[in-house]
């Protein structure tokens, strides 16, 4: 149940977030919702590879081309969905931080 209710509130949040941040549109809810799991099945199997081909420039930025990872995920989750856009990586890049953001406060509030 814990995760179902993770799932809808992400998406309700990803859906305000879109809306209120520039570069990002969503189409609608149901669009939110399939961002939302998409977003989670490209953290779950490619971001660990990616974290593993990048982590000598990831130790060379302290850290910080973790950043670049996450726009890349956005920007690939645009690729794949039609009714999620985003206007390039800068906007995928503060979609991706905020969306950080908001996700953990969810996950401190559910859990």
């Amino acid at each position: 149940m814990g995760f179902i209710l993770k799932l809808l509130l992400t998406a309700v949040l990803t859906f305000v977030l879109a809306k209120f941040l520039p570069g990002a549109h969503l189409g609608g809810f149901s669009d939110a919702i399939l961002l939302v799991i998409v977003l989670a099945v490209l953290n779950a199997v490619l971001k660990p590879i990616l974290k593993i081909l990048g982590f000598p420039i990831t130790v060379l930025t302290l850290g910080l081309f973790l950043l670049v990872i996450n726009a890349v995920i956005v920007l690939l989750a645009d690729y794949f969905l039609a009714g999620f856009k985003v206007d390039g990586f800068f906007a995928a890049l503060l979609f991706s931080v905020v969306l950080s953001v908001v996700t953990s406060v969810v996950d401190m509030v559910v859990d």
